[in-house]
């Protein structure tokens, strides 16, 4: 099924994030963590502290899994609403790249 996914940052663990979003650490996981690396390098940060993307899930729970192993660690306030299709109606900047800003540069803030 698929998901248009809401969630808040907890902007004090985005390099925490990262780390594990690059380290091999989330992308080892079976059997959705490249499912999960996807997800966040699509997702768009669409105002101070929310982030929205479409994720794909067979779970009976929406990203049950994603959330026990990985998202409710980093995220909050997460929101599923299960959807027919991938729209282009995200509009915001690349978390990835705000993810990246942020682990490679002390002066940016989330």
């Amino acid at each position: 099924m698929l998901y248009k996914v809401k969630a808040k940052i907890d902007k004090l663990k985005m390099k925490a994030f990262f780390k594990a979003l690059t380290d091999g650490s989330i992308a080892d996981q079976e059997p959705d963590g490249s499912y999960i690396i996807n997800a966040m390098q699509s997702a768009r940060k669409t105002d101070g502290n929310t982030l929205e993307w479409y994720q794909t899930c067979e779970c009976a729970t929406p990203l049950e899994h994603e959330r026990e192993t990985v998202y409710d660690k980093y995220l909050y306030d997460i929101e599923t609403t299960r959807v027919d299709e991938v729209k282009d109606d995200i509009k915001g900047e690349s978390f990835w790249d705000c993810l990246e800003s942020s682990y490679f540069d002390d002066s940016y803030t989330f």
